[in-house]
């Protein structure tokens, strides 16, 4: 059984209704697959087939009973049940009841739900559908079932298995004595394939975005390739560039290759420019130079001089995006640069002071602005000594100076000492996990 799909620790999950459900029928998706559906006349016309969203109109209400009946598939809306109470009853007669002609539109619980992975993004997991547990309403006296949560336990999978097997009675006290493990359906994040579908039914991953990158990354990882790109074709370029810096790099790689030059360009201009160089230089050169052909001209020509260097160097690491004021600058002046800054966050924690050359003057760490007026001069608040380290530093030796002195980034100089990048503290650590 894949990793994924076994328990883990328990989750409860904030309360996402505002009404309560202890006047409501729960019935699940398989106990009504199979059940009969008569006609306005009360004669049994066939037996409920699939159950279908409309994502696009009502993400939670069933919209259409697809009804197997002897002369094909009929589609039932859901407007024309009377009740449902031992089986299905129309209001309209079946001969009413217009022929399935594609279902394009429409999101079947059984073929989409059941059995496929979706995403739990209050667990932050990958999970497999068992069953769908749906709320039976009654409003004006008219019946409405909607979708409640997803079971991704045992119980799914029992009454799946000896449903028809066991009496009903009997299979439901065993049922009973089984814990359920469900997930809200306002948690679940589906995944749709088909790209062409996947707009048409307005599928996107908004929830999952909200997630920490690195919680998306490991999301992604237990993903198959196919569903990788899924997500990363709906999430926002910025979301997805975050994500992907945190991913595997093999299956960095892979999903980088699986997408269309056009959106790869557009995430990895989003990535720290030492990340994307790191992300293309293990590419094909043919496919590092379609997406560079895409990128922007000002982002292309950052990551393509870092593709210049060695991986294992300084300036194979260092990220280009640093914040950099002149040397006759104030608190004020660092906390105005700071508000315009557009950077990553990981390399503000030091504002770097440079003269009209961009020679390296001093280093002032971020939370010395906090402590100090805004008239005073940031080279009264450097720390000492000025450390720094040349573009041809290997690994190991610039690593020992982020030991050695407690570094939170270190400044990249060239032979005169001009500021060409810094090497943060994130560097370091992706560096060393990945010597683990």
């Amino acid at each position: 059984m894949p990793e994924q799909w076994k328990s883990s620790t328990h989750l409860d999950y904030p309360p996402t209704l505002g009404y309560s459900q202890n006047a409501m029928q729960t019935v699940a998706l398989t106990e009504l697959l199979g059940t009969p559906v008569f006609d306005t006349g009360g004669v049994q016309c066939g037996r409920v087939s699939e159950l279908a969203l409309a994502p696009q109109e009502d993400r939670s209400h069933i919209s259409t009973v697809i009804v197997r009946t002897k002369a094909g598939n009929r589609v039932l809306p859901f407007s024309a049940i009377g009740s449902i109470n031992g089986g299905v009853y129309a209001t309209t007669p079946a001969s009413s009841w217009a022929a399935v002609d594609g279902s394009e539109g429409l999101f079947l619980l059984e073929r989409d739900l059941l059995d496929q992975q979706i995403i739990d993004v209050h667990g932050r997991k990958v999970v497999r559908v068992n069953d769908v547990d749906l709320l039976h309403e009654t409003t004006n006296n008219h019946p409405a079932l909607r979708v409640n949560s997803v079971d991704v336990g045992v119980r799914g999978a029992v009454r799946r298995l000896l449903k028809g097997v066991l009496p009903m009675m009997a299979l439901r006290t065993l049922l009973n004595q089984i814990p359920p493990r469900n997930i809200p359906w306002d948690f679940v994040d589906l995944i749709e394939t088909d790209p062409a579908r996947r707009i048409k039914l307005k599928i996107s991953h908004d929830r999952l975005a909200k997630l920490h990158p690195a919680d998306i990354a490991d999301i992604v990882e237990d993903l198959a390739p196919e569903q990788r790109e899924a997500v990363f074709q709906t999430l926002d370029e910025e979301t997805a560039a975050e994500a992907l810096e945190e991913v595997e790099p093999k299956v960095q790689k892979a999903i980088v290759e699986s997408l269309d030059s056009e959106r790869a360009a557009e995430i990895v201009e989003e990535m720290n420019p030492d990340a994307a160089a790191d992300l293309l230089g293990d590419l094909p050169e043919e496919r590092t130079e379609q997406i560079l052909q895409e990128m922007a001209p000002e982002e292309r020509q950052e990551v393509s001089d870092l593709l210049e260097f060695k991986e294992n160097t300084a300036a194979g690491r260092m990220n280009t995006q640093f914040l950099a004021v002149p040397v006759s600058a104030t608190v004020h002046d660092a906390i105005e640069a700071l508000r315009n800054y557009e950077g990553g966050v990981e390399s503000v924690s030091t504002i770097y002071l440079v003269d009209s050359h961009g020679t390296l003057a001093g280093a002032v760490p971020l939370a010395k602005l906090v402590l100090s007026e805004s008239t005073t001069p940031l080279l009264a608040l450097t720390q000492e000594p000025l450390v720094s380290c040349s573009p041809d530093t290997n690994e190991k030796e610039f690593s020992e100076l982020f030991d050695k002195y407690n570094l939170l980034t270190l400044p990249v100089v060239d032979g005169h000492r001009k500021l060409t990048g810094i090497i943060t503290s994130d560097d370091v650590i992706s560096l060393l996990r990945a010597k683990l």
